[in-house]
């Protein structure tokens, strides 16, 4: 078992992949795989400072008119991902000026199919949810509300008819006791597929969740220990993408995106269907 200490060690503190530099040896690489990226987008609020959640904390109740340019761009580097799994993104809202940005970030990046899991519902204040858009019709799409206090969710996203891999789009708690709960839970779902997929904020270190969690017996491996948060000066591996030990990952970056107060996390595996 690995203590907190070696959990922050293994924990890269800066290593960045210009975006556009990425996505431009993405479109060279003639493999077939599957591209993915995790994103939590904080609802479309730019955070380059500690002292932004405090001067720009009105722009999670108000409407704000850097919204949709922020989510504009981030469309551009969507477009570019078979799937993309979406944290902290609001379903329509008076802060969004009701706009479902789930629904106008897959418009504007050219995909045919979003889902929205609404996690917790404040009425015109606010509709936190999870969510996927993708290229890839699901054969099943499943939302889980997960163990603790209410507010926290899965959405299972099944793709692939022969070789089924089962994708599960998380944000845990921020408690380790939380978590482990809603680990378990997750492992229910996982366990019963040979391709597995689990990404999203994780709100602690793969290390942790891989060697000393209920998904430490599930044979899973993480895509990357790169720090991802906060965006401005990252120091703590917030987002993951956990796979299948088999799965062979061709590529997989943290990007230099920073439109939210975490980065994006891509990843480029071989098609395993």
């Amino acid at each position: 078992m690995l203590n907190n200490l070696s959990y922050k060690q293994m924990c890269t503190p800066v290593v960045l992949e210009p975006w556009q530099r990425y996505l431009h040896d993405q479109a060279n690489h003639q493999k077939d795989t599957l591209k993915l990226l995790s994103y939590n987008i904080q609802v479309g609020i730019q955070t380059r400072h500690y002292r932004d959640y405090l001067t720009r904390a009105w722009q999670h109740i108000l409407p704000s008119k850097s919204r949709l340019t922020n989510l504009d761009k981030i469309a551009q580097l969507i477009q570019h991902f078979d799937l993309v799994a979406l944290q902290e993104v609001d379903g329509g809202s008076y802060r969004t000026q009701f706009i479902n940005q789930i629904h106008y970030l897959a418009k504007a990046a050219n995909k045919e199919f979003w889902h929205q899991q609404r996690n917790r519902n404040l009425g015109k204040w606010g509709q936190h949810s999870n969510g996927v858009i993708s290229d890839l019709q699901p054969i099943r799409i499943d939302n889980h509300a997960l163990p603790g206090l209410k507010g926290r969710g899965a959405i299972a996203f099944e793709i692939g008819d022969i070789e089924p891999v089962l994708i599960v789009v998380v944000h845990l708690a921020l408690t380790r006791e939380a978590q482990n709960k809603q680990l378990r839970y997750i492992k229910n779902l996982v366990n019963r597929y040979r391709h597995a997929i689990i990404m999203g904020d994780m709100n602690t270190h793969s290390l942790r969740i891989l060697n000393d969690s209920p998904l430490s017996e599930c044979n899973l491996k993480s895509a990357h220990a790169r720090a991802t948060y906060p965006s401005w000066r990252p120091v703590k591996c917030f987002d993951q993408i956990l796979i299948s030990q088999h799965l062979k990952v061709e590529r997989m970056a943290v990007l230099d995106f920073a439109l939210s107060d975490h980065l994006p996390v891509a990843i480029e595996i071989e098609k395993p269907f």
